[in-house]
C-alpha cells in the first residue's frame, strides 16, 4: 500500500513554463494586440509592466496550472503574481 503525501508541494506542483501562453490586454507598440509565447516568457514581461497594465493584463495558458491548490487557464493580476512567485531562475543571457 502506498502512502499519499499532501503538502505543499502538492499544492504546488512543478509548472510547466515552456507550455503555450497569450498574454492580453498589454501595450505592444500603438496596439493592444495579444502576444502567444511560453508561459515563462509571458509572466517576466508581465513582471516588466506598469502596475495599471499589469492589473489590466489577461494570461491565458494552453494546460491548466495548479497555484496553491486552485486550478485555472487564465490569470489575472494577482494570480499572475502568484506565478511569478513560481518563476525559475533566469540565466544572464535572459536579462
Amino acid at each position: 500500500m502506498t502512502e499519499a503525501t499532501w503538502g505543499e508541494r502538492a499544492k504546488t506542483p512543478e509548472i510547466n513554463w515552456r507550455m503555450s501562453a497569450s498574454l492580453e490586454n498589454v501595450p505592444r507598440g500603438d496596439n493592444d494586440v495579444a502576444e502567444v509565447t511560453n508561459l515563462e516568457r509571458a509572466v517576466r514581461d508581465w513582471s516588466k509592466l506598469d502596475p495599471d497594465h499589469q492589473a489590466a493584463a489577461i494570461l491565458t495558458v494552453e494546460h491548466p496550472v495548479q497555484i496553491d491548490g486552485a486550478s485555472n487557464t487564465t490569470f489575472t493580476g494577482e494570480g499572475i503574481a502568484a506565478l511569478a512567485d513560481h518563476l525559475p531562475a533566469s540565466s544572464p543571457t535572459e536579462e
